[in-house]
């Protein structure tokens, strides 16, 4: 059987307490007892081991017997920059499915053509958190804010990075493979990528990220939602650099 992976994130105490939830999941769901071993991870590669010390069912105790550093071994760095959806189980959705396939961070976009969203930060840290836990991964995403698509077009000057931005209207751009195959990562440890809102971006914005040294690219023939799109790069993503 598989290990079972708990996050906590302050594993420097070699003791420590596990909120109410954590504790009532661990003792009256998977019936763990005094003595019992658990596996924790913080987010940040670092993964350590423990033992029950009190088996309290609103309060867990943990005494830490091991630490294990996990590194980073991606050889790039994937920052998805979206425009939610409207409806929010879609968004949470592609958050999901994305830290499981391995994304570093997200930032949420407000643009011209964006419908009105109520994003939940703290229900998506969970969401990250569960499939962080599910897929057996050490380095949470960090996930940032909404910001307004021009800030974050002027915001992000790399100079050691690659700006991509789909977009469904223009024949011309290049495919994501394409662009892929072009990548020198010894130059460009970062992607960043942007991805527009269901009406798509406009052409003032797409001119706007050009000017800041983004290139359009197309995700193939068919015209994606937005979450399906955001899956799709971190999918390619992760496939052309295994």
């Amino acid at each position: 059987m598989s290990k079972l992976l708990f996050f906590h994130p302050d594993l420097n105490n070699d003791s420590f307490f596990l909120s109410e939830e954590e504790s009532k999941h661990l003792t009256r769901v998977l019936r763990k007892k005094n003595g019992d071993m658990v596996h924790f991870m913080n987010g940040n590669g670092l993964e350590a081991i423990g033992t029950i010390t009190a088996d309290h069912s609103k309060q867990v105790q943990i005494q830490i017997s091991k630490r294990i550093e996990h590194p980073l071994t991606k050889s790039y760095k994937f920052h998805l920059a979206i425009a939610p959806t409207k409806n929010a189980e879609r968004i949470e959705w592609m958050l999901e499915k994305c830290t499981e396939i391995g994304i570093d961070e997200i930032t949420f976009l407000t643009c011209t053509n964006s419908e009105r969203a109520h994003l939940k930060p703290d229900r998506f840290s969970k969401i990250l958190i569960a499939a962080l836990k599910q897929s057996k991964q050490f380095h949470l995403p960090k996930l940032n804010g909404q910001v307004s698509f021009e800030s974050f077009v002027q915001e992000n000057q790399h100079q050691h990075s690659t700006k991509l931005i789909a977009w469904c209207e223009n024949d011309l751009t290049k495919s994501l493979h394409h662009q892929l195959a072009q990548l020198d990562l010894s130059q460009h440890a970062e992607i960043v990528f942007l991805i527009g809102p269901e009406g798509d971006f406009t052409a003032a914005e797409i001119a706007m990220a050009k000017s800041h040294h983004f290139e359009s690219v197309s995700l193939g023939k068919n015209i994606l939602r937005t979450e399906t799109a955001g899956l799709f790069v971190c999918a390619v993503l992760a496939n052309h650099f295994q």
